[in-house]
């Protein structure tokens, strides 16, 4: 998606825009039905009040009918394509987003918090749906109706039809208008206070231990109060737009209606009009006004779809990180891993993170690099798996820039175990099985054993069925580094890089660990990075990362 954002979501839409047509279309119907409902049900009152013969009816009486069958019909096939469209746009619009953000996340985000970003991403694509619905049909249902009735008022009474258009033009024009301009510093305020009071809440339930350990509760609650306060004070300005705005149209129609019926007596009074129709013409003015009503909501959709279609593309306008070569090499089978020279910093004005990084790893040797904490080791770790490029310098796998390989063939063969190693809130079996969906039990068995999991897992009352919690909440630290490496033992990579595996555990259990994943006779290539020296023998060579010049 390029060029201007809303521009952008209006060319996303193109593959159902033959069903928001069609629902639009269907809108127009059903308000132009109602218009004509109102006119003829007023005109066969004013007609029976008469007392004729009922033959003289029956044409009224069938127009009603058929009007409000229109009616009732229209409305709900409009509900359900614009329902149906919707859901499938916003589908649409999800993955489109996602996988644009999804490549941008593994470097990081500036300036971003985990509970904001999800907020306001989520967000933002919910509100650019209702472009097309909210934002756009309704003016044009609004014009379709309003000048369909301007007309047929005409044709009964020129004065009626001017009156009505004084009266809907207003409503059209200047309350959209006067409602997106009272609303438009409150539109792109929201998401941020709505983000802000979410990303403080996600802050209260992630770290409820500390704050409770001490006693830092009441002022993460004060926080989220002071930021719901704010968003409160916006929903409280949109509330009195929105009753300014219905109270004005509601006045306007009240006006019109006046003036309708004031020169429609006059006109009856000079045999202009005949009296029948008077009620008709005024029930109709009424109704007219349907069209219109929605029309200051539609201007503050609009207003928001544009602002939220604006941050998405501000947000991921980003260049990526890592892209795939036009004309990728085939898949490599890992037989070495060679980083030359490589640097690597956040911007091109901050200090250099690493700074001319060698290193050499093939399948079955153990290499340990070590290095204080800050020192760039994660940074390298996600170079080799090539969540980002290196500024200077460069990584060969089995003799080809990585450059020149698709990044998903790049991680089937490296495979990197995070120190925040994530577990999904559902069984050991799936949780293993991420990284070879298509496994048999006996091969997530087999790398659950390879991860000495085994014993454990034969001991728990639903074995591989196991929910592991929110997090890994019910397994411990050691556990859950344990199935994270069982998930990497299936993938079947010949290579294994280990960021801090041990970062979270106490040392019994840290040194455990390393020997069995040291000690662990088998083909696989491993790099564990760490601050702190492994155990004596369990690795063939030690690298240490020295600190760089960060005055360069």
């Amino acid at each position: 998606m390029s060029g201007h954002p809303t521009r952008a979501m209006l060319a996303a839409a193109r593959p159902v825009a033959h069903r928001f047509t069609a629902s639009a279309l269907c809108s127009a119907l059903a308000t132009g039905s109602a218009v004509a409902l109102m006119g003829t049900s007023g005109y066969l009152i004013s007609r029976a009040a008469l007392r004729p013969d009922i033959v003289t009816l029956a044409m009224a009486i069938t127009a009603v009918r058929a009007f409000s069958l229109s009616r009732a019909l229209s409305r709900y096939t409009e509900r359900l394509l614009s329902h149906d469209t919707s859901l499938r746009l916003l589908r649409e619009l999800r993955v489109r987003w996602f996988r644009r953000l999804e490549p941008l996340v593994p470097a990081g985000l500036p300036g971003t918090r985990s509970g904001d970003l999800l907020s306001g991403f989520v967000g933002d694509v919910n509100a650019v749906q209702h472009l097309y619905l909210r934002g756009l049909a309704p003016p044009l249902v609004a014009l379709t109706v309003g000048a369909g009735s301007i007309a047929a008022a005409t044709s009964l009474l020129p004065a009626a039809g001017l009156c009505l258009a004084l009266g809907l033009l207003p409503a059209a024009l200047v309350l959209p208008a006067a409602s997106a301009a009272l609303t438009r510093a409150a539109t792109s305020r929201k998401p941020a206070a709505r983000a802000a009071r979410d990303a403080e809440t996600v802050e209260l339930l992630h770290a409820a231990p500390d704050l409770i350990a001490f006693d830092g509760v009441d002022d993460q609650l004060a926080r989220i109060a002071t930021a719901d306060t704010a968003l409160a004070r916006i929903a409280r300005r949109d509330a009195r737009t929105a009753g300014f705005t219905s109270a004005s149209v509601t006045l306007l129609t009240a006006a019109t209606s006046l003036a309708v019926l004031t020169a429609g007596l006059h006109a009856v009074h000079r045999d202009e009009l005949p009296g029948v129709l008077l009620a008709a013409l005024a029930l109709a003015v009424v109704a007219a006004f349907e069209a219109v009503r929605p029309l200051p909501d539609a201007a503050r959709d609009l207003q928001t779809a544009h602002c939220a279609a604006t941050r998405l593309h501000t947000l991921t306008a980003r260049p990526a990180p890592a892209v795939d070569p036009p004309h990728p090499l085939p898949a490599p089978p890992g037989d070495l891993l060679q980083a030359r020279g490589v640097r690597a910093r956040y911007t091109t004005e901050s200090p250099w993170i690493l700074d001319g990084v060698d290193l050499e790893l093939r399948p079955g040797h153990r290499i340990a690099l070590l290095g204080p904490s800050g020192e760039g080791k994660s940074t390298l770790a996600h170079l080799l798996v090539r969540f980002r490029d290196p500024d200077q310098g460069a990584i060969h796998l089995d003799g080809h820039d990585l450059r020149d390989y698709a990044q998903d063939d790049i991680r089937q063969a490296i495979c990197l175990i995070d120190q925040h190693a994530h577990l999904f809130d559902t069984t050991i079996r799936a949780n293993v099985a991420l990284a070879k969906p298509d496994a048999t039990d006996t091969q997530i068995t087999d790398a659950l054993h390879r991860a000495r999991l085994a014993d454990w897992i034969a001991s728990l009352p639903d074995g591989l069925d196991t929910h592991v919690g929110e997090h890994g909440a019910r397994v411990s630290g050691g556990q859950r580094q344990r199935i994270a490496l069982a998930r990497a033992f299936l993938s079947g990579a010949r290579l294994l890089i280990l960021d801090e595996p041990t970062a979270h555990l106490d040392q019994t259990t840290a040194r455990e660990l390393l020997h069995d994943i040291l000690d662990e006779p088998s083909d696989t290539g491993i790099l564990l990075i760490t601050h702190t020296p492994p155990p004596p023998g369990t690795v063939d060579q030690t690298l240490h990362l020295r600190p760089t010049a960060r005055d360069r």
